[in-house]
């Protein structure tokens, strides 16, 4: 999966990322190639499941889908 992620400059120093598909989805590093690493990271939390917290009607189907 590819995702545009942009990355600018933070007032206080260091960069800010974030990805405009993924709202909230926002990082910084000190560095742009740490800010890059963080918010691989902050992608894979965002997209990762909260299966715990699903409530699955009865009648309800779960399905897998690619993107």
């Amino acid at each position: 999966m590819k995702l545009k992620v942009v990355l600018e400059p933070s007032e206080d120093g260091g960069f800010t990322a974030y990805v405009p598909s993924l709202p909230g989805c926002v990082s910084e590093g000190e560095t742009k190639e740490e800010a890059l690493e963080n918010i691989k990271e902050a992608i894979k939390l965002y997209l990762e499941p909260v299966e715990d917290e699903i409530v699955i009607g009865e009648n309800a189907e779960i399905k897998e889908i690619a993107i």
